[in-house]
């Protein structure tokens, strides 16, 4: 028998609150819940029921990466919602990153759970020329430079993996080309915040899902003091009030959800 790596502190999935509206979260490529436990404590303190789910090959080491898939990731977000269905009267669902790209294929895929869509620098493409590169990559070597814990706040770090995995990254590319062509679907209010300055998800990105989203309810924030990891950096604040305030505007089941 082999025995299951370990999850690395701080990186387990994790579940808070209790409210009539549910919020599910979902952090990114080869990161962890670590980047989203500020923003769901403060979720939860709102009042709302909070769950945060470990995506597939992540939050142990990078080679396990490379044996999981965009399905096993969608599966494992999907059946969170499940959860938070079986629990709520209305679920909001909120990504970082990759996590925003598969937040999207929900309400893409499951447009009837998905009461509105809570997008932190939500990837959809990139725009490197290398990665053109990419397939023939993962074929020659499973590993290369990190992409984690790009931020700008002094001492705020990202538990993420110390190396990219390849196999996995090009799954991420399939994940982005069936999101793209489906953007159409999405008709839920839709809610982004985009670092000004981001080392990882090029501009285009949301350029890319506001031209395409069907949603009528769309809003864009700016985030000038933030890289990447937007949930752990200096506009952390900003994302967690404006996204409390802006779910009981737009879903009627939390118009009356506040703190204890």
């Amino acid at each position: 028998m082999t025995q299951a790596t370990p999850v690395m502190p701080g990186a387990e999935p994790f579940s808070l609150g209790e409210g009539l509206v549910g919020v599910l979260l979902c952090h990114g490529f080869t990161g962890t819940p670590q980047s989203m436990r500020p923003w769901g404590e403060h979720l939860a303190a709102a009042g709302f029921t909070v769950r945060c789910p470990l995506l597939p090959g992540h939050g142990t080491r990078w080679q396990d990466a490379n044996a999981s898939t965009e399905d096993d990731w969608y599966d494992a977000l999907s059946a969170a919602l499940d959860d938070l269905t079986a629990r709520c009267s209305a679920v909001v669902v909120a990504g970082l990153s990759m996590g925003g790209t598969l937040a999207i294929r929900l309400a893409e895929r499951r447009p009837d759970d998905v009461a509105a869509l809570l997008l932190v620098n939500p990837s959809l493409l990139t725009e490197r020329r290398d990665a053109a590169l990419l397939p023939v990559l993962a074929r020659l070597t499973p590993a290369w430079a990190p992409i984690g814990s790009d931020i700008k706040k002094p001492g705020s770090t990202e538990l993420a993996y110390p190396r990219l995995p390849t196999r996995a990254a090009v799954a991420l590319r399939r994940l982005w080309t069936a999101v793209r062509a489906d953007l159409g679907r999405v008709q839920a209010p839709l809610l982004v915040f985009r670092s000004t300055e981001d080392h990882v998800v090029e501009p285009a990105s949301v350029r890319v899902l506001l031209a395409g989203v069907g949603s009528s309810d769309v809003t864009e924030v700016l985030l000038h003091d933030s890289y990447h990891v937007a949930t752990l950096d200096n506009d952390a604040p900003t994302i967690f009030t404006g996204s409390v305030d802006w779910i009981r505007e737009r879903v009627p089941a939390a118009a009356a959800t506040a703190a204890p």
